[in-house]
Order: C-alpha cells, then sequence, then structure tokens
C-alpha cells in the first residue's frame, strides 16, 4: 500500500484538483446571471429607474464591493447627474450630484470613454466634489457606459477597504455599463415617443375638424372627440372597415369612392339632413416606402358657416344688383320716349350722343349680368351635376351663336368624336363657359373667319378627361398678355380691333372650370421673333375630369 494512493484519496486529490475550475465555472455563471438579470430588467420595462435598480444590484453580487452608484448626461445642462445608489451611508440622488462633464475624475472617463481606478479618494488630486471624501473610500472604479457609439453616463462601485480589481472583473463591469446604456438609451426613447404620441394625441383630440384614421387594411383604429360629436358615436366606428362603418349613406358612398387607388374625388362635399355641409379630405399615409396599402386619414370640416356668408354675398350682390338695374331701366325707358318725341328734331350730332348712352347702359346691364354669373357659379351654390349629352348641349350652344357669327360672316364648323359617353356636370354653366368662349372668339376673330368647336375624350395619368376646345384662326394673342387672360376685367387690346366686352367672360370659364374639378387652357401661336398680330389663331381648352354620374 505504500506510495500508492487509494481510491478514497484519489477522488479527494481529484476534488482538490477541479476546484478552482469548478470556481472558475461558478464565477462566469454568476456574471451570465448578473447580465442576464440587467437585459431581462430593460427588456422587461421601459422604466428608467427600475433598470438602474437592476445594475446596481447586479453589480454587487458580482464584485464584494460595498457600494455602487450610476450617473447619466444630461445634455441639456452639460452635466453628469448621479441617478441611482445603492451601499452610500450619504444621499446624492434626492438633490443630484452634479458634476460639470469635462471636469474631475468622471470628466476622464466621459472624455476618453475608458474605465478609471483608484485608489483612496481624499488622497486623489482629480477629485471634484468635496462631499464625497465623506464616504470614506479606499478604492474605486468608474465605468463608462456607452450607446450607439456614444458616452451617456458612468457607473461607479466603491470599497471603503483597499481592493484590487481584476481585470475579469473589469471586462464584466463594462458589459454591464454597456447593457445599461443601451436600456437607458431605448427608456429614453420610449420616452420621448410616448411624449410624442401623447402630445399628437392631443392635438388630434382638442381639433375642431373631425378626424378618423385607418390601419392598412381600411380598419378604423382612431377617432377623435369632434369626430365621436359628430357621428354620436366611438364605439359603432372603432374596428369598423371605413367602407362599413355606421355613416350617412351619402357620406359612405363618397368615402368608399375615395378610397379606390385611382379615385381622384378625394375632397368633396356632403350635405347632411340637417342642412349642415361638411368638407370631406380622404389621404393615404404610407407609414414606410415599402408598404403595399397605405393607411388612410379622413377630415370632417362644418363648413356650414361659410356657405352660409357666400349666401349672404350671394344675396347682397343679387339686392345691389336689382337696385342698380331699376334706375338703369327707368333711365334707358327715358332716353327712349326722349329719342322718339324729339325724332324729327334730331340732328346727326344728337343721334350719336343718344347711341353712346344706349351703348354706356348696355354694357351697365351686361356687367351686372357677368358679376352676378360669377358669384352664382364661385359660390356654387344651386349647381347641379347631371348626366350630359355633350353632342346635344355642343350642338345647342352653336344654333344659339351662328346668327352672331353671321355678322362677320364667320364660319363655325362643330367637330367631335363619335360615342362620347355622358359627363356629369351643370349643363346651364358649361354651356354659358363655351358660349363664352365662342363669343371671345368672334370679337378677336376678322370677317369671314373660322371658328371650331370641338369635343374628345382624353386618357392622361389612368384617368380620363373631356376637353372642349374653341379655335379660331384670328390674330392670336401676345404672350405676354396670355399670363392675365382669365383675370377679372383683363382685355386684351390692340389697335386693329375695337371688341369690347365687360372683361368677365373669360373669369367666368375658368371659375365653371374649376368648379367641375377642371382648368383651362389657352394656346396662341405667334412668330417667334415678331410681335406683329398675324392670323395665326388661337384655342382655349376647357379640361375636365371624366365623370360619368352625377355626384361622383
Amino acid at each position: 500500500m505504500t506510495g500508492k494512493l487509494s481510491q478514497a484519496q484519489r477522488l479527494v486529490q481529484a476534488d482538490a484538483d477541479q476546484a478552482p475550475l469548478f470556481d472558475t465555472l461558478k464565477r462566469q455563471t454568476d456574471q451570465l446571471l448578473a447580465i442576464n438579470n440587467v437585459i431581462t430588467a430593460a427588456a422587461s420595462s421601459p422604466d428608467l429607474k427600475h433598470t438602474l435598480n437592476a445594475a446596481l444590484e447586479a453589480v454587487l453580487k458580482l464584485v464584494p464591493l460595498d457600494a455602487s452608484g450610476i450617473s447619466l448626461i444630461d445634455r441639456s445642462t452639460n452635466e453628469l447627474v448621479m441617478y441611482a445608489q445603492r451601499g452610500w451611508r450619504y444621499d446624492f440622488t434626492s438633490e443630484p450630484m452634479r458634476v460639470k462633464l469635462g471636469e474631475g475624475l468622471s470628466g476622464l472617463v466621459v472624455n476618453s470613454g475608458q474605465p478609471v481606478i483608484t485608489g483612496e479618494l481624499s488622497e486623489d488630486p482629480r477629485l471634484s466634489v468635496p462631499d464625497f471624501v465623506a464616504e470614506q473610500v479606499k478604492a474605486m472604479a468608474m465605468v463608462p457606459m456607452h450607446a450607439r457609439g456614444k458616452v451617456v453616463g458612468v457607473l461607479s462601485v466603491m470599497s471603503r477597504v483597499p481592493y484590487e480589481f481584476s481585470g475579469a472583473e473589469m471586462s464584466i463591469l463594462q458589459v454591464i455599463a454597456d447593457q445599461v446604456g443601451l436600456a437607458i438609451d431605448n427608456a429614453l426613447l420610449v420616452e420621448s415617443v410616448r411624449a410624442q404620441q401623447q402630445r399628437l394625441e392631443a392635438i388630434l383630440h382638442a381639433t375642431a375638424d373631425a378626424i378618423i384614421a385607418t390601419d392598412g387594411r381600411g380598419v378604423i383604429n382612431l377617432v377623435n372627440h369632434a369626430a365621436q360629436r359628430l357621428f354620436n358615436a366611438k364605439g359603432n366606428l372603432l374596428g369598423k372597415p371605413l367602407c362599413d362603418a355606421d355613416f350617412l349613406p351619402a357620406i359612405r358612398e363618397r368615402l368608399c369612392e375615395a378610397l379606390r387607388p385611382d379615385s381622384t374625388e378625394r375632397l368633396f362635399e356632403v350635405l347632411l339632413t340637417n342642412g349642415h355641409y361638411l368638407m370631406c379630405e380622404v389621404a393615404p399615409v404610407a407609414a414606410h416606402a415599402e408598404d403595399t396599402e397605405p393607411s388612410w386619414v379622413v377630415v370632417f370640416r362644418d363648413i356650414s358657416h361659410q356657405k352660409q356668408a357666400e349666401q349672404a354675398r350671394l344675396s347682397f350682390i343679387q339686392t345691389a344688383a336689382h337696385e342698380l338695374r331699376n334706375p338703369l331701366g327707368v333711365t334707358l325707358g327715358a332716353l327712349h320716349m326722349l329719342g322718339r318725341h324729339w325724332e324729327d328734331r334730331l340732328t346727326e350730332s344728337d343721334k350719336e350722343i343718344f347711341e353712346i348712352a344706349f351703348r354706356g347702359i348696355g354694357r351697365m346691364q351686361d356687367l351686372i349680368d357677368d358679376l352676378l354669373n360669377l358669384e352664382h357659379i364661385e359660390s356654387g351654390i344651386g349647381m347641379r351635376f347631371e348626366p350630359i349629352n355633350v353632342f346635344e348641349m355642343l350642338s345647342r350652344c352653336a344654333d344659339d351663336m351662328r346668327p352672331m357669327l353671321a355678322n362677320k360672316r364667320q364660319a363655325l364648323i362643330l367637330e367631335m368624336e363619335e360615342g362620347l359617353p355622358a359627363f356629369s356636370g351643370d349643363e346651364r354653366w358649361l354651356s354659358r363657359a363655351v358660349m363664352n368662349l365662342i363669343s371671345n372668339a368672334y370679337k378677336y376673330t376678322q370677317e369671314g373667319g373660322q371658328i371650331t368647336l370641338r369635343a374628345l375624350l382624353r386618357e392622361t395619368d389612368a384617368q380620363y378627361e373631356l376637353v372642349l376646345q374653341v379655335q379660331d384662326n384670328g390674330p392670336g394673342i401676345p404672350r405676354e398678355a396670355q399670363r392675365r387672360l382669365f383675370d377679372r376685367f383683363y382685355r386684351v387690346r390692340h389697335a386693329e380691333n375695337k371688341a369690347v366686352g365687360t372683361g368677365l367672360g373669360l373669369a367666368i370659364v375658368k371659375s365653371v372650370a374649376e368648379q367641375h374639378k377642371g382648368r383651362v387652357t389657352v394656346y396662341s401661336e405667334l412668330p417667334l421673333f415678331s410681335t406683329l398680330w398675324q392670323n395665326k389663331g388661337t384655342t382655349f381648352s376647357l379640361i375636365l375630369p371624366y365623370r360619368s354620374q352625377a355626384g361622383e
């Protein structure tokens, strides 16, 4: 038995040999557990205080020290502020300890981004907080907390007896510090997003406009207070598809139309049964560029007061026009009576004076009529959108205008595509716009000239447009005048043409186009290097989005 170990002795020897390995494994397990506790605390709660306390507890379980603390950088004051402490004799968080960035030991850590290890602090000249001496620290490690490439704070651990920090301890402290730094940055981001969300919700609920929003499936997920009041319930709307929600049929049909990808009708008015007018705007919102289906925001605005103001303005103008017409009518009648009474004694000069008076009164009457028409159109009051047979409408316009064109022996040619479908619009005002364009061409085209009235269907940007054109072979319009053609009271003048008018005809055409969600354009061909009026002609185009049903 001498020189040989018994089996029991060999087992004891093996245990003794493996003891350092077990210690190492236990230490590494404890370190991983500490890191996991910090990560779990950060992930389970966005609360900053909870994360900081979990980090301090994990640190003191890892290293046999007396106290630990966490200070965070406050960029608004440019200071390092103590936010959490564990095991300290004095309270440095109720009235937080603040150190200017760049000063003291913490300044070294923040500036370098590297840990700092000290001995007894009372003998360290780098200490910038004298009150800290009362903690009687004999050894301390200060570790920077990183997040997204920047230092956001400092993790401190302290011992009241001399202590040597090992490389392994500093490594694990750095890992924990960086985990806490990332958790703090995430918590601050969450807090910022939450504050912005609360502010946005406060704004949405404070506005007088009714706002409804949907997710990418078109299901309503937000109804502000104004929308709740307008539609008399929140529960009846949330969680329902926009097209199935409990709206008035007139609103629901227009909303469903607006949600179509190719829709051009995302701003429209609705008349409620109580006589109120709503302006509704539907807007797609794509949260990410890769989103294939947008969410939607719908804004309802009560414009009843605007309609009432427009009606009051129109009533005022109508009353004023009526009051003006009466004295004009009396004056016109008196002139006719005076002319008949003095008919045998009027000289040529007297007759010319009478003609001037008659023309002046006629122009005043035309001006009153045009102003009334313009106000009617721009207010939108009384506009009726119904299916129009375009061929029949233009044929009537041509028949009504031919007697006037005969005065200057001008030809009117009607050109139209076959099979134009019915167009939804206000026929009365569209006819007036077309006749205004023909009348304008008549005034500025020479005797024996030609005027063409044309209608065609044009496809552009995945939609159809009805184009009504009036083209003449007159002298054309100078480029400098084309910019102002549709202004009120503006008229093109030149030496060869003494055409008269109110200057409101083309303004009426523009307003009619806009009421139909369209536009009017002018093209006039002139010599490139000359301002002489030559018979190159002018084309006015009334371009209207094609709508096949009334009210769409």
